[in-house]
């Protein structure tokens, strides 16, 4: 009898623990990461603050715990460990109600309990620590007519009373991802010390950010100055994110870091703070998909606009991490994560040479962060067959393997084994794609296969997925195929190039080659195939059903179906119409990409999966992509989530998903008789 893992009961691989976030304290001593696991009622996922040993020696301990949940750990420069929660306060005040908004806790070096440090009304998006100073950096919002946290309150508890909801916008976006933009309009404020237990100093006003999408706010090492992404532009077209510098102490804007033709963002100083670090991304357009550098700009000279830190480096960088200590030259060193064909290392730039090198071979990186001797650094690190985890890695040499931190997270044996697939696509171009096998698969035993396309499109199959998890389907009995095709990061540019001009084009070809090439392997059945996808994948996945009946089912989520109506309704029509065209005058690319104009030739039966809540791809899409379907009569069902987004995240909405699929997937590919899951 097989090992039975968390992967094959539903329930118990909903239950693991989810690691998130990693802070560093400025002596280096304490490492601090978020655990998300289910609440006793396990409707909802909680999280709480862990510290992990920096040497590895000693097992984390867990620090907070709430039924609300903690998450955003931050240090201030005294030692003081920072979060956010919306926890409620010991002992509430006389008209002090539980809001359940988001506050800023503290919790003293030396121990204790934690203390509400600092409230807002509407709540703290975000906020930065200095590493020498006791200056905060917070992202709140304030409503129209309102001066002072004290008049927005008022208009606040206003609204409440009077029960009004409405939202009157004057400028675009109205919506992101999952969410309503308003009525707040948020903004930067810089608080100069909110010890803990004292009373609250005046926030000083940094400026508007306009809308809350371009995240990234920093402090200077000496809390003199405050760096955050804003919104840029006033036509839809011309909104682009830029970078604001102002003055911590009066909130005097500085400079504006920007450009027409790019976004900028993930603001980072340099150990002096005369300079600032960021990414600065090529605005796409009809002919190009974009590209991404670090950018290096003075901070405060409106007249510098910066240099490329990274010129002819072909992969897309993330967020820039700097190292608290310069360089040998006294330059400052950069460390950054980026896409490379199937995993996304880390990498250590100098700024003043030039000189890049590569210092983990494998696995995906993130949340990297700099010990104060900038000797060595911490991550987290996951992969297609290991869930994130805290590990340790020595900042200088290249090729050394991490040490993974003692931390919970971890997930027991897996239902199987990872391989990777290659294949040549029709233009000569190099492919290659992850290929989860399950314990059973062998030429007397082929398993079923089955494709999972990415989102994005420009994203990557290089680290460990949750909601998109193949070990679930392993565990069932299927092989899964993670194919990164054209438009895919870690690639070099070129690939990009290739599929940005027919998102149906050399994308479908790269997955049909790939699935081919898998193929080939005498432990997969060719007889049993079905394919799968979500966002762009779900595109593709309506794309195929309407090019090849070789799939005997097809799970379509959050997917586009009709493209000249998604233009109008996408949380950003901008961005889609420059790549797209107008549909208004432009519509070559509508004409020979959208799905929908083919609906008569689907014969693959389908699962369309879809929230309410999806502003990036609204529900619309799923509506007409499910009348087509019964229109034309093709076996389908509808798996719709009134109260979810893009992503699928409570939890038993979870189980239903993957319960949902499986079930879809055993009735159409295995033969097995179809049941309905239970509580739909």
């Amino acid at each position: 009898m097989p090992e039975s893992t968390a992967f094959h009961d539903l329930a118990a691989f909903v239950a693991l623990p989810r690691i998130s976030s990693l802070a560093l304290s400025p002596d280096g001593n304490r490492l601090v990461t978020v655990v998300q696991e289910l609440s006793t009622d396990r409707t909802r996922f909680i999280g709480a603050l862990w510290e992990v040993d920096p040497s590895g020696e000693r097992p984390a301990r867990r620090l907070t715990r709430s039924g609300r949940g903690e998450s955003a750990p931050r240090f201030l420069h005294d030692g003081t460990l920072l979060f956010l929660s919306s926890r409620p306060v010991a002992d509430p005040g006389e008209g002090e109600e539980d809001k359940r908004e988001a506050a800023l806790w503290s919790l003293p070096a030396g121990g204790g309990e934690a203390s509400q440090m600092l409230a807002r009304p509407g709540g703290i998006d975000e906020y930065a620590t200095a590493a020498g100073s006791p200056r905060i950096a917070l992202a709140a919002s304030l409503l129209p007519g309102a001066a002072d946290a004290e008049q927005d309150a008022g208009l606040r508890e206003a609204r409440r009373k009077a029960k009004v909801s409405a939202i009157l916008h004057e400028s675009a976006p109205v919506r992101f991802w999952d969410h309503d933009l308003g009525p707040g309009i948020p903004r930067v404020f810089s608080v100069p010390d909110a010890a803990a237990g004292q009373p609250a100093p005046a926030a000083v006003d940094c400026g508007t950010r306009r809308i809350s999408a371009y995240e990234g706010i920093a402090v200077s090492p000496d809390g003199s100055l405050v760096a955050y992404g804003a919104a840029a532009g006033t036509l839809p077209d011309e909104i682009r994110a830029a970078i604001v510098v102002a003055d911590a102490a009066t909130g005097k804007q500085l400079r504006v870091l920007e450009s027409p033709d790019a976004w900028f963002a993930a603001p980072a100083f340099t150990p002096d703070g005369r300079h600032l670090v960021c990414t600065r991304e090529r605005r796409t357009g009809w002919d190009d998909p974009g590209d991404v550098t670090l950018w290096l700009a003075d901070a405060t000279d409106d007249q510098d606009p910066g240099r490329d830190l990274l010129p002819g480096f072909d992969q897309w960088p993330g967020a820039p991490v700097v190292s608290p200590v310069p360089g040998e030259d006294g330059t400052p060193v950069v460390y950054f994560t980026a896409d490379v064909a199937g995993h996304a290392p880390v990498f250590r730039l100098s700024t003043g040479s030039g000189e890049l090198v590569r210092i983990t071979a494998s696995g995906a990186y993130t949340d990297v962060v700099v010990s104060p001797d900038g000797g060595t650094l911490y991550a987290l690190r996951s992969a297609v067959d290991s869930p994130p985890t805290p590990v340790r890695l020595d900042a200088a040499p290249p090729g050394r393997h991490p040490v993974p931190l003692p931390c919970p997270g971890q997930v027991g044996a897996l239902p199987g084994t990872v391989t990777e697939v290659h294949a040549t696509a029709e233009d000569g171009t190099a492919l290659r794609a992850w290929l989860v096998l399950p314990r059973e698969a062998r030429a007397e035993t082929p398993a079923p296969l089955l494709l999972w396309v990415h989102g994005g499109p420009q994203t990557s199959w290089n680290a460990w997925h949750w909601r998109w998890n193949p070990w679930v389907a392993a565990a069932a009995g299927y092989a899964v195929l993670l194919p990164d095709p054209a438009l895919s990061t870690g690639y070099g540019q070129r690939m990009h190039e290739r599929g940005w001009a027919h998102w149906g084009g050399a994308p479908y070809e790269d997955v049909m080659a790939l699935t081919d090439a898998a193929l080939l392997r005498q432990d997969l059945d060719g007889e049993r195939t079905a394919m799968m996808g979500g966002s762009y994948g779900g595109y593709m996945a309506n794309w195929i059903a309407t090019r090849t009946d070789r799939f005997k089912a097809i799970v379509t989520h959050a997917s586009l179906w009709n493209l000249y109506s998604f233009a109008g309704v996408t949380d950003v029509p901008a961005f889609w119409m420059r790549r797209q065209g107008d549909p208004l005058v432009r519509t070559e690319r509508y004409e020979r990409e959208s799905p929908h104009l083919r609906a008569a030739k689907i014969t693959t039966p389908m699962l369309v999966i879809h929230g309410d809540k999806d502003y990036r791809v609204p529900i619309g899409e799923a509506l007409a992509l499910w009348n087509d379907l019964t229109r034309f009569e093709v076996p389908a069902k509808f798996l719709y989530f009134p109260d979810e987004g893009h992503w699928i995240l409570k939890p038993n909405n979870v189980r239903l998903w993957y319960a949902t699929v499986l079930g879809f997937l055993a009735h159409h590919v295995l033969g097995e008789q179809w049941h309905r899951p239970e509580l739909v």
